[in-house]
């Protein structure tokens, strides 16, 4: 039984704002699920960022400016599909470097290294399983080489701002000085094509949300009735946030029998399960520099709706 999953589900349901954390989307029907959002023509994240790495992987690597064999560090490297056409990019000009993808999920790493090892056979790769940061305070600080550090996908959105840049100083703290990090963004834009994104009318991204109370049910022996809550979502344009929650349709009391917990869901209660928030170019350059980064670039694709901005360590 994962005990962080199991303290987390208690304080979140205990909460007088029930939460429950969108890292645990992620079972292996969450992640199936997830790739159906992915291929959703109103998704535009995933094409966004794949557009910018396929076309601009050199003005990216020639922005780095590194004139010595490098790192690259990717943090949450998943299924590598879009970094592999930077990775395709740099093996094709023989420039010298070597790939350290890290993931907490070693079926992930495995899988994601026999699919490079067979489409990019001189590619140097060197996967972790863990923890970004028990990793990156052995392989990176303490190596001479220099790193550019990947944390795409536009992961920072599911930080509040102080969460944010919490984690973007926790990054500054495990580099060297002089290393890069590409951080994958999503922009403020028009509302509606966000409201579309992330409230699709197939019901899709409702799935991925109520699969987190079916996962629940069978890693703790819940009884949660799927058809008594629903899903919905909503875009702040003002602040950019996306916030999304699972309603309770009833009045209705929930047992974990293996928790020895039970929890009172109210008639259209709310368990808010996760922000997802959009940046202007102005407040990526302002967390930047907070949290002891510069920004040497934003590369942005041809909608403008996504960036992945290079900075550097000070």
């Amino acid at each position: 039984m994962n005990k962080q999953f199991a303290k987390d589900i208690i304080e979140g349901l205990s909460s007088e704002r029930k939460t429950l954390s969108s890292k645990y989307f992620y079972d292996d029907a969450g992640s199936r699920i997830f790739q159906e959002i992915m291929n959703m023509p109103d998704y535009y994240l995933t094409n966004s960022e794949f557009e910018i790495l396929s076309l601009q992987a050199k003005q990216i690597i020639e922005a780095v400016n590194y004139n010595q064999p490098f790192n690259i560090i990717e943090l949450g490297a998943g299924d590598g599909f879009k970094t592999f056409k930077l990775l395709e990019y740099l093996v094709n000009n023989h420039i010298d470097f070597h790939y350290v993808p890290i993931d907490i999920s070693q079926g992930a790493m495995d899988e994601l290294t026999k699919k490079l090892k067979s489409k990019l056979p001189k590619l140097s790769i060197h996967p972790k399983v863990g923890d970004y940061f028990e990793i990156l305070s052995k392989e990176n600080v303490q190596t001479k080489i220099p790193s550019l550090l990947l944390f795409l996908g536009s992961n920072i959105g599911n930080y509040t701002k102080k969460e944010a840049k919490n984690l973007l100083q926790l990054f500054n703290n495990n580099m060297k000085k002089g290393d890069s990090l590409l951080l994958g963004v999503d922009l403020k834009k028009n509302p509606i094509t966000i409201q579309n994104a992330y409230f699709d009318k197939h019901g899709i991204t409702k799935r991925f949300n109520i699969n987190l109370l079916l996962r629940i049910n069978r890693e703790f022996d819940g009884d949660f009735k799927v058809d008594d809550f629903d899903f919905y979502c909503h875009y702040n344009p003002v602040n950019g946030e996306v916030h999304s929650y699972i309603i309770s349709l009833r009045d209705q009391k929930v047992v974990l029998n293996k928790l020895g917990k039970s929890f009172d869901f109210a008639y259209d209660e709310l368990i808010w399960t996760e922000l997802s928030k959009k940046y202007s170019l102005e407040e990526i350059d302002n967390l930047a520099r907070e949290s002891g980064f510069k920004t040497v670039n934003h590369f942005l694709d041809c909608k403008h709706y996504f960036t992945d901005t290079l900075l550097v360590k000070h």
